[in-house]
């Protein structure tokens, strides 16, 4: 449909197109040219009106550009309108954000195996592309502990290869830093380029793919995962020597190792968790309490165990391993590329685990701020957002970046107004760049350890509600599915964990959309009018179809949805405890209860066989056939309202198929759409009736056709 300021450029072209050749036109008049009326319309009037006209069109055209940069680009939207009453709300939450995230930030860059400063770049280049092209005004972009795990697992991965090629010796530690910065720099590229691909073909619906069991035992089992790595950080013991071990052997090697656990380390670091833990529980309990809520409780324990380390010496007196002299500056521009010695492969497949577990993660946060505060987000355009923000991000260093639940919900809790908050926090990040590194020489690095504990020890908090919900309702699927993931996480790596919870619910997703929704009817024991969905019920004793006094037959339209449905039609509610739903003898009633098409419709004809031969799906194929030979359909397609070509191939074949073997088959309730599919496939001549409103009259055709001595 095309819009009417559209039309009139070439309204105006067609008009000062003239059909006749230009050397055959009389040469033009300075006369005004008279109206048929006696009035005169002068050149310059034409002139104006035409302007007009495209003045009409240039306004529509800027029109159209301003609401598609406000679409494409919020920030074009919200700023521009922004009322300055917000800010200072914003900068309040934009500074409680970086209190958590600066520290997170510092703490999270460990477990990617890079320098403190990169954690850094990752909060704050993300961040600032986020705030321009996000429509969530909650969302914290950042690092986050499930995808720094991530990076860091690939970046032990490949370091191998380093290591493989200077053997015997080893790689200088500058090459090992550029060549672990230059692998995060390439996963986060790619991420974002997967991420951004996603929103451009409106995939945004893909969040949804893995199921929350498998998103749940993938989750706890990489919060373990984490727990078991910072744990020795926190005693103080070293490092396995190998560069590829499972968390279960780094389990093994700690417990096997605790006897070299360094003890003024253990006191700093696990009386910093027990600080954080503490705090939280105390928050947690004065809910109501504002001015306790605002804490900043990380960059509380970052300052107090920074000047106690100092005041006491630990580093220098006590043996403490303390953060050192990091060199703070801000990012430079790089593109990023795959290092020497680098597998692409890896890469590339860690950066689709990295796309799924960050999209999955942000799209939710984002989805839930945007209920809770009554406005919009769009799952396909923070896709865009998201991807755009990492790849920009990796070109200065940063590594991948996604949405955090902690800091989103802490953003949400300062009451944030505007994506203005996101940027004050990267403002911050910048600051702490520029200036704080040096002050956090004496830190010891035990207690990032214990932040990250903190943080992950949060995640493990939904867990045991999770599997006691899931035994509640006694879904051992799910919870088998839970635990299992979770398992793998720990015992094998974390990739194994993402790898089989993807697998898994695609499997299950696959599975479930092949089977298509059929149900057998029989009639009611009470009501000789009343279908019912068959459960294990026996067949007729009789062999002979039971004459129905219907009456006049009823359209689908005045059926009444609170109790059976009108005459001779299915209805969808519960037998009561005295009514049976019983076989009709040598006739299949089968309601079609969804749409068919290339998927669901593959298994139609092995279940219409099952149908055929037990009368309920939940009798064992071992068992001997207890149904007598049918003799004819019905097929009840009340809930199909559509049916695709691959589809209708297939039903074809089956009507072609009972035709062979003198089964009549009627169709009955077929919308509009689906009757036009069957005049086009020509389903009268392969045998199939589709003129019938309901089911009984469908049977009473059956009765006068086959004529069958019916019994009262």
């Amino acid at each position: 449909m095309h819009n009417s300021s559209e039309g009139t450029p070439l309204l105006a072209e067609r008009s000062s197109s003239p059909s006749t050749p230009e050397h055959l036109l009389p040469a033009p008049s300075q006369t005004p040219t008279p109206r048929r009326r006696g009035g005169y319309q002068s050149g310059r009037r034409r002139g104006q009106r035409g302007s007009t006209a495209l003045g009409r069109v240039s306004n529509f055209d800027r029109k159209w550009w301003v609401q598609r940069a406000r679409y494409y680009v919020p920030i074009t939207g919200w700023l521009p309108n922004y009322q300055a009453s917000n800010l200072v709300v914003d900068v309040k939450a934009g500074f409680m954000v970086a209190c958590l995230l600066i520290p997170q930030a510092l703490s999270y860059s460990s477990l990617t195996r890079l320098p403190p400063a990169y954690g850094l770049y990752t909060a704050l280049v993300p961040a600032l592309v986020y705030g321009m092209l996000g429509t969530s005004r909650h969302l914290s972009m950042g690092p986050e502990a499930l995808i720094s795990v991530l990076t860091g697992t690939l970046v032990k991965g490949q370091l191998k290869h380093l290591y493989g090629a200077y053997s015997p010796g080893m790689p200088p530690a500058d090459t090992v830093e550029h060549f672990s910065t230059a692998v995060a720099s390439a996963v986060a590229l790619l991420s974002g380029l997967f991420t951004f691909a996603l929103g451009m073909f409106r995939l945004g619906f893909l969040d949804s793919m893995i199921s929350e069991s498998s998103l749940r035992g993938f989750i706890s089992g990489t919060a373990i995962v984490i727990i078991i790595g910072q744990s020795r950080i926190m005693l103080g013991i070293a490092a396995a020597s190998s560069v590829h071990s499972t968390p279960w052997n780094d389990f093994k090697f700690m417990l096997s190792h605790l006897d070299q656990t360094h003890a003024m380390t253990a006191i700093v670091s696990l009386g910093a968790l027990l600080f954080l833990r503490l705090l939280r529980a105390v928050k947690s309990r004065f809910k109501a309490t504002t001015w306790l809520q605002q804490i900043p409780d990380t960059l509380v324990v970052i300052v107090l165990t920074t000047a106690i380390s100092w005041v006491a010496k630990l580093g220098e007196e006590h043996g403490v391993v303390i953060f050192g002299k990091v060199d703070g500056d801000l990012p430079h521009f790089r593109l990023p590329r795959v290092p020497t010695y680098a597998d692409t492969k890896d890469i590339v497949s860690s950066a689709i685990t990295i796309t799924m577990i960050g999209v999955v993660e942000s799209v939710i946060v984002a989805r839930e701020y945007a209920s809770r505060n009554h406005y919009a987000v769009s799952s396909n355009r923070e896709l865009v957002a998201l991807g755009v923000s990492n790849a920009v991000g990796s070109a200065f260093g940063a590594y991948p970046a996604f949405g955090s639940l902690s800091r989103s919900k802490l953003n949400d809790r300062a009451q944030a107004k505007s994506q203005l908050s996101g940027v004050v926090t990267a403002s911050l990040v910048v600051a702490s760049l520029l200036g704080l590194l040096p002050y956090l020489y004496h830190l010891p690095r035990g207690v990032l350890a214990a932040i990250i504990s903190d943080a992950v020890i949060s995640l493990l908090s939904a867990t045991p509600g999770a599997v006691a919900f899931l035994f509640k309702v006694q879904a051992w699927s799910d919870l088998f599915l839970l635990l299992f993931i979770c398992f793998c996480s720990v015992a094998a790596s974390v990739e194994t964990g993402i790898l089989l919870a993807v697998i898994i619910s695609l499997v299950m997703v696959i599975k479930r959309s092949n089977m298509p929704r059929i149900k057998l009817l029989g009639r009611s024991t009470e009501n000789d009018n009343d279908f019912y969905p068959i459960d294990g019920a026996p067949p007729a004793s009789h062999g002979t179809l039971r004459r129905l006094s219907f009456g006049s037959s009823s359209s689908n339209d005045s059926q009444d949805e609170s109790g059976p449905q009108s005459r001779g039609n299915s209805s969808s509610g519960s037998l009561s405890a005295d009514t049976q739903a019983q076989h009709i003898d040598g006739v299949l009633v089968v309601r079609i209860e969804e749409s068919l098409y290339f998927a669901n419709a593959g298994q139609l004809h092995a279940r219409l066989n099952r149908m055929e031969m037990y009368g309920d799906m939940r009798t064992h194929p071992s068992e001997a056939p207890r149904m007598n030979p049918t003799r004819a359909v019905v097929f009840d397609l009340v809930g199909m309202s559509d049916i695709d070509g691959s589809a209708l191939e297939i039903l074809l074949g089956i009507v072609h198929e009972y035709s062979r073997r003198e089964v009549r088959v009627l169709f009955v309730r077929v919308c509009q759409g689906v009757r036009l599919r069957f005049e086009q496939a020509q389903m009268g001549s392969a045998g199939g009736e589709y003129d019938f409103t309901d089911i009984g009259s469908a049977l009473l055709h059956l009765e006068q056709q086959l004529c069958i001595p019916s019994s009262s």
